[in-house]
């Protein structure tokens, strides 16, 4: 199958288009990010979104689009919503017409279970809890949702979005502000203090980038109607959690920088993955230990080369 992944340089990408390509798919990339080591057997087109020719050739030949660019994070969306409106949301429209004109059968969406609900009322939160999230990135990403539906429902795109938890595992680089677990592994392999923003009781879902490349070639099999399903690990953890954890597999303590608390995050969240089970057959099989641990060691090694 030949499909096309947007964003395939950046950490997901990476690890979704690499389980492609050894599953025996002809993989092309689309990102603006050139990769210092390409693989050969990958195609790769540099270009954003925003050129409808470069778009329409991306596409071209392809029965399947996995769309994870972004060109902002939480922490910047809200500082220019327009462009994240300009870039993002009408990116994606741009990508989905072209989509649609070259009878593309699959469109999976990156979506964000940790920002499309907002601050949650409950415990587990499934698909059906209300979104109101409290940044623009969550907004478009939930703009971009609804898009998806009406365009099934108008030209038959048939399309799956999954709100992605947390995410986390080896190679994430802990200096964008997305990944906090890369962020205080670095920290503790490195000797240098790490940011905690707040007192350490935001929880969040973390979920392993090995579990979430499952849950998108699990999409990719699904032969079913529009769907939205969260994907994460079902259990929330606390950064001072976290730290613990890291602390007890390295022996020794991390510095710890204390912050203010971020006005665009939420404070607790935990995602019920339910859907994904019945629907794609797909539960986590990563423990938190475990994906940590993998962190810790890749972290190392890269220091050691460096």
């Amino acid at each position: 199958m030949i499909v096309l992944v947007t964003g395939g340089s950046g950490f997901l990408g990476r690890h979704l288009v690499q389980r492609l390509v050894d599953d025996g798919h002809h993989v092309r990339v689309l990102d603006v990010a050139d990769t210092r080591s390409r693989d050969p057997r990958v195609e790769f087109v540099a270009s954003s979104m925003t050129d409808e020719s470069v778009l329409n050739a991306a596409v071209s030949g392809c029965e399947a689009v996995f769309h994870l660019a972004s060109s902002v994070v939480p922490k910047t969306s809200n500082d220019n919503p327009i462009l994240d409106a300009r870039s993002n949301l009408i990116g994606t429209l741009q990508l989905m017409d072209a989509s649609i004109d070259a009878g593309v059968s699959r469109f999976i969406f990156a979506s964000s279970g940790g920002t499309v609900y907002g601050e949650p009322t409950v415990v587990k939160v499934k698909e059906s809890h209300p979104t109101e999230p409290i940044s623009s990135y969550g907004i478009v990403k939930l703009a971009v949702e609804k898009y998806l539906a009406l365009y099934a429902r108008l030209y038959g795109l048939n399309s799956i979005a999954l709100r992605i938890s947390n995410l986390y595992g080896e190679h994430q680089r802990h200096d964008t502000g997305l990944g906090v677990i890369a962020s205080f592994c670095h920290g503790a392999v490195t000797d240098n203090p790490v940011k905690v923003w707040g007192d350490g009781s935001v929880s969040r879902d973390f979920i392993y980038v090995g579990d979430v490349v499952d849950a998108m070639v699990a999409a990719l099999r699904y032969r079913g109607s529009h769907l939205v399903a969260n994907i994460g690990s079902g259990e929330t953890v606390s950064l001072s959690e976290i730290l613990a954890l890291i602390e007890e597999l390295t022996g020794r303590e991390v510095a710890k920088e204390y912050l203010p608390g971020r006005p665009f995050d939420v404070h607790r969240t935990c995602l019920d993955v339910t859907l994904a089970d019945d629907a794609l057959g797909w539960r986590p099989k990563t423990s938190l230990r475990d994906g940590i641990s993998r962190v810790l060691q890749t972290v190392e090694q890269e220091e050691r080369s460096s």
